[in-house]
């Protein structure tokens, strides 16, 4: 056959061939763009039913009350300001800083008399013959909610069906209603964490010179160091128009700390929330195995429920003793039983908020654990992780080590009214029920906190956490 029949022959031929394989490739097209309809599909109908698995349990976005916009002025300079401290060397934010997270990154913290001041996190060093915080510092995201009806680790306040309880009792004012406004009137209370000591009356301290149980005197002493700067005068008639100034008392400066904590640390859009919203693709694939296993196989729902993700309850967990502890004779923490006397409310804290708590480590009620993996694995095994705790390998604190009670009849004490869970979980189940619990923290998280810092304060000690 002559050449040039032959290429024409074989161009007819691939002519010829060029329909069945265009219809061939858009068979293969319109196959791809089934199996990925088909996945989105899949994948809308999965999240979906997450989605609703979580709000069965009545878990929505969380809320951010709207506030005064001059109360959350006055009380961001108030939160940075040590001079609500007795002696000056420690504010709202020593323990809540910015730059920790609104914790002290500290298994438990150090109070008033430390010789580094304006110092923050690892950098705060422990004054000489001071105790450390007998608790950990929780952090402050989301306590404005509508959702909060207690506050503390042993819920000592509590707002509980239109109740209010505090450790004040009747000296407590009537007007305050919300539960962040009666706890902001108790830390400078305490001796240890700001009021400063006996022998700090000796140094200047007049606040420390009030006796314990005079709330009412403390909180006049506190507020009349602060009302005595005329730039704080002008700022707190401002905020309070209608309050003549001699009506003025520590109490607004207790609101007005609440609505700086509200609105700042109110954040409502980590990829949970905007998934709750309807963004189906807010959260990771192993995040949302996580949050299958957290609100189902794993039981976490069981006590961190709700939009907060606590049930505000009390729970013995076994976590092991350390520290000062709350009582002075024993050096142990009691938890709940502190405020109710109720031996059966032994060793139970409260179950804590979750939001950022990936950012907000150690944990536990004393800072025990130093790793989300250490606090899933002693929820899962309390017995063995009680026993076998290694102060080395999960608390950073070295000079909390000597403190860790291992004591074998208290810790037989403490599990025999532990509560337990038989749930198991491999070591997949527990890296994605970790990628849930980061999936609760907001974005751009540490430059919104720094953000926060005021560039000064009306007395002059402002923390910013910078060092002096």
């Amino acid at each position: 056959m002559p050449f040039i029949l032959k290429v024409r022959l074989r161009a007819l031929i691939l002519f010829a061939l060029i329909p069945s394989v265009l219809i061939a490739s858009d068979s293969d097209d319109d196959d791809r763009k089934s199996r990925r309809s088909s996945k989105s599909f899949r994948s809308s109908q999965s999240s979906e039913s997450l989605r609703s698995l979580i709000q069965s349990h009545d878990v929505d976005a969380v809320d951010t009350p709207e506030q005064n916009p001059k109360h959350v002025a006055l009380g961001r300079l108030l939160f940075f300001d040590r001079i609500i401290c007795g002696n000056q060397d420690t504010a709202c934010a020593t323990c809540h800083h910015p730059l920790t997270n609104t914790t002290d990154s500290l298994a438990l913290g150090v109070g008033t008399g430390s010789p580094s001041v304006n110092e923050v996190g690892i950098f705060r060093v422990r004054g000489e013959e001071r105790e450390f915080i007998p608790r950990n510092a929780p952090d402050l995201f989301n306590r404005g909610s509508v959702h909060w009806t207690s506050m503390f680790w042993d819920s000592r306040v509590s707002t509980e069906s239109g109740a209010v309880v505090s450790p004040a009792g009747d000296a407590l004012p009537g007007e305050l209603q919300l539960p962040l406004q009666i706890q902001a009137m108790f830390p400078p209370t305490s001796r240890d964490e700001m009021r400063g000591s006996h022998e700090d009356v000796f140094t200047g301290n007049e606040i420390a010179a009030v006796a314990d149980d005079n709330f009412k005197g403390i909180w006049e002493a506190i507020f009349n160091r602060i009302i005595a700067i005329e730039e704080d005068q002008v700022l707190f008639l401002d905020a309070f128009p209608d309050v003549d100034v001699y009506v003025l008392d520590f109490q607004h400066d207790a609101i007005a700390l609440a609505a700086f904590e509200t609105e700042a640390f109110g954040m409502n859009d980590s990829p949970f929330d905007q998934f709750l919203r309807g963004d189906n693709q807010a959260m990771s694939p192993a995040a949302k195995r996580g949050a299958r296993l957290f609100f189902g196989k794993a039981s976490c729902v069981d006590c961190h429920s709700g939009t907060l993700l606590t049930d505000q309850l009390h729970h013995n967990l076994a976590v092991p003793q350390l520290g000062p502890g709350k009582n002075p004779l024993t050096g142990l923490d009691v938890g709940r039983a502190v405020v109710t006397g109720d031996p059966a409310d032994e060793f139970a804290f409260r179950t804590p908020a979750l939001r950022n708590v990936a950012a907000t480590g150690p944990w536990m009620h004393n800072g025990a654990c130093s790793s989300l993996e250490d606090v899933i694995l002693h929820h899962l095994e309390p017995d063995d992780m009680l026993e076998d705790y290694s102060p080395r390998q999960q608390l950073l604190q070295v000079d909390l080590h000597s403190t860790v009670v291992t004591d074998e009849d208290l810790q037989e004490v403490i599990l025999d009214g532990s509560e337990q869970v038989d749930v198991d979980l491999d070591r997949r189940e527990i890296r994605d029920l970790i990628e849930f619990l980061h999936s609760l923290t907001a974005p751009d998280l540490s430059a919104r906190l720094q953000a926060l810092i005021p560039d000064s304060v009306p007395s002059g000690n402002l923390e910013d956490g910078l060092g002096q």
